[in-house]
């Protein structure tokens, strides 16, 4: 079983010095690839390391909305080049995060559109965090319109119907282990019925932990969770699950082939 992380901050200081560890951990479990996700200069630094350490890890780097405060053109000619590292895949994750608030709305927008027409130019697709933003979110791209390889909504929270608006602009939509909660019946609607070619498998690891271990420390491993309620969600196997859902990972990532 070759399942693909399509979300993990591995990168993050809680994980520090166990990689082996946690990787060791996800083969264990069937999870074999990780997209470590840097979303400030802090996080970038450590994710580029990672990428370095294992053949396993590919990257999305980019400017996290609660830290749209500190973007400026400085910031953009960092990401420039560290987007140009081999192992990077995508450009996120970015958005609108209307929940912390750091940043005024019009700010976040601006970081925002400024980093979609990057990815564009850089020929990236994005990754999407929104939160309390679904429909502001929504807005951007569909005035933007999104780079030529689309884009992924990192753990969807939203109803099938948004999901369905999304997925028209061109996204494809992932699932965290929010989609195990038992209140979260919108999103597992979202899950059960969306395009097989069109769903990703995440855990944003170390948060969203799936049950049976939610409301403790998500591991990359935990994927096989997300996968396991997917499958059970749509009513095929899980192979058939992670088939499908490795294959798109690789389709949007621009890995078709990589790993056939």
């Amino acid at each position: 079983m070759n399942i693909f992380d399509t979300h993990t901050h591995l990168n993050l200081k809680q994980f520090a010095g166990r990689l082996e560890e946690e990787l060791e951990l996800a083969r264990e479990l069937g999870v074999v690839w990780h997209n470590v996700v840097g979303f400030d200069r802090e996080s970038i630094e450590a994710a580029l390391v990672l990428a370095e350490a294992d053949d396993s890890i590919y990257l999305t780097l980019g400017w996290h909305p609660t830290e749209a405060g500190s973007y400026d053109d400085q910031v953009e000619d960092y990401l420039r080049e560290v987007l140009g590292h081999p192992k990077v895949v995508a450009l996120g994750e970015i958005g609108l995060d209307y929940h912390w608030m750091t940043a005024p709305k019009e700010v976040q927008e601006e970081v925002f559109r400024r980093q979609i027409r990057l990815a564009k130019e850089l020929d990236l697709p994005v990754v999407i965090h929104t939160r309390d933003a679904l429909d502001d979110t929504y807005a951007i791209l569909a005035d933007e319109g999104l780079p030529a390889r689309g884009g992924i909504m990192h753990s969807y929270s939203g109803s099938l119907e948004m999901a369905e608006k999304f997925m028209k602009l061109g996204m494809w939509i992932s699932f965290s282990g929010v989609v195990t909660f038992k209140k979260a019946l919108e999103i597992q609607e979202a899950a059960a019925n969306l395009p097989l070619d069109r769903i990703l498998l995440e855990t944003d690891a170390p948060f969203l932990a799936p049950v049976p271990y939610r409301g403790k420390e998500n591991r990359t491993a935990y994927t096989r969770y997300v996968a396991e309620k997917v499958a059970d969600l749509r009513g095929i196997s899980l192979e058939e699950l992670v088939a499908a859902t490795s294959a798109n990972a690789w389709q949007v990532f621009g890995l078709d082939g990589e790993h056939r």
